[in-house]
């Protein structure tokens, strides 16, 4: 089994992290690593193609934005939350905040 690429903190750029943060299924990943904490694969039941949920979490990882371990036949997700903060402090915060205000607008919060 191949290993997982994770950027060095370094590298992990504002661009990469936006883009990774653009999409809504993208910050619905987020939001439930945020409230659950390290997840497998399939606890995310997002209504999209296994397919379409291993790109994002593809982008995420190249972002820099997750970290995946493997665990047997599992791969477990996770925030980079401080290197996220070491990198941009108060990114993250302000993107999921922006993001439930979106939503609450809209009548889905």
């Amino acid at each position: 089994m191949r290993p997982v690429y994770h950027p060095d903190q370094k590298d992990i750029t504002l661009a990469g992290v936006l883009y990774a943060l653009g999409d809504p299924i993208r910050i619905e990943i987020v939001k439930l690593l945020v409230e659950k904490g390290e997840l497998p694969c399939a606890a995310f039941d997002l209504s999209v193609a296994k397919s379409t949920m291993s790109h994002h979490f593809k982008l995420l990882r190249d972002a820099g934005v997750l970290y995946c371990r493997k665990q047997g036949t599992q791969h477990l997700n996770s925030l980079r939350s401080e290197d996220l903060e070491a990198r941009f402090p108060g990114l993250l915060e302000s993107i999921l905040k922006s993001a439930e205000r979106c939503a609450a607008s809209q009548g889905r919060g």
